[in-house]
């Protein structure tokens, strides 16, 4: 039996870090084991421009612990106003990796998004040109399709459609949750990815509803029957190279998920790793964790690989991790997975 193992140190493509007492709060979390995230752009207000996008980094970079090395990537929220030309600049500048598509409505603090895709038209051709990546929340926000059907319709009356007029656009599927988007990136070809978040290798919707509504399993995209969740599994284990790692680790505070109009949010950077090498073991994926936390990435963002590595080890007593992290915007729940976690990251 594998007792331990050693992995290139790994990155996080989709992470929500907020701002002010909370980023302070939860930064540590992540940096502790990986080299670098994608951060998501979805303050309040949010992240439209390079300018905006420099002062944020800034942000990150000051709460870091001391001693940490953690890079973030910056990413710009995509408006109906997005200016093209400040698109342009912030990549050529090497200080933005990505833009984030939301649509109007489709999560936390998406209201500014996208409703009439024709109005982004010359921006998107714009980072076909330059090899930008589209970061992509996929699904409709229409309340005639129900919200467990929301990511299939979207890959059919939006994604497709929007890749096919524009050549060369380079597409992440973000936190996919169906078989439907499972399939949908592994047939489209260099240009388009999907990232797969901890949780949804975990949770299905009976964990959300099942005997009491738990607010700290509620997500968005919210996760699904359990069909979907066997096939994310598949596809994350399979080593194939369209799949990686983004947690969609997004903190908010206990009072506010545990709410009458509770928020969408699981946090999981604290346990992630522990979580996945439990996933990959029972499905005798070890050999392939690797791929989906520290290869697949940075080969789809044409970025070089993290020089460190980290260490996972297996301990025949469960590790207890912390039930909640508490930050100066107050206390926040650490992802529960349900089971017993034996692997850490070796201090």
């Amino acid at each position: 039996m594998t007792q331990s193992l050693t992995l290139r140190r790994p990155d996080d493509w989709h992470l929500h870090l907020r701002d002010g007492a909370m980023l302070k709060g939860v930064l540590p979390e992540t940096a502790r084991h990986f080299g670098r995230a994608i951060i998501m752009p979805n303050l309040v207000p949010p992240v439209v421009t390079g300018d905006q996008a420099a002062a944020y980094r800034d942000r990150i970079l000051a709460a870091l612990p001391e001693g940490a090395s953690f890079e973030p990537l910056m990413v710009l929220y995509l408006t109906e106003g997005t200016d093209p030309a400040d698109v342009r600049a912030a990549h050529a500048s090497g200080l933005v990796k990505a833009v984030k598509l939301y649509p109007a409505g489709a999560t936390t603090n998406s209201h500014g998004g996208v409703r009439n895709f024709e109005n982004v038209r010359a921006v998107l051709d714009t980072m076909a040109e330059i090899g930008l990546p589209l970061c992509v929340h996929g699904e409709v926000t229409t309340h005639e399709v129900d919200i467990f059907d929301r990511e299939a319709v979207f890959i059919d009356t939006v994604l497709d459609p929007l890749r096919r007029a524009t050549p060369g656009l380079r597409v992440v599927m973000e936190h996919i949750t169906t078989e439907e988007g499972v399939a949908y990136a592994r047939t489209g070809g260099p240009d388009l990815g999907a990232t797969i978040t901890t949780h949804h290798l975990i949770i299905n919707r009976n964990h959300i509803l099942a005997g009491g509504i738990k607010p700290h399993y509620y997500c968005l995209p919210v996760a699904k029957r359990e069909k979907h969740r066997l096939a994310l599994r598949k596809a994350a284990t399979s080593g194939e190279g369209c799949y990686f790692l983004g947690t969609d680790s997004a903190p908010h505070v206990d009072a506010l998920k545990e709410h009458a109009c509770g928020c969408a949010g699981c946090f999981t950077a604290t346990n992630t790793m522990s979580c996945l090498a439990h996933v990959f073991e029972e499905e005798g994926a070890l050999d392939r964790l690797e791929a989906f936390t520290s290869l697949n990435g940075p080969a789809f963002y044409r970025l070089p690989v993290n020089e460190g590595t980290i260490r996972l080890v297996k301990h025949e007593a469960p590790h207890a991790f912390p039930e909640k992290i508490y930050t100066e915007a107050g206390p926040v729940t650490v992802f529960n997975p349900g089971f017993p976690l034996h692997w850490t990251v070796e201090a």
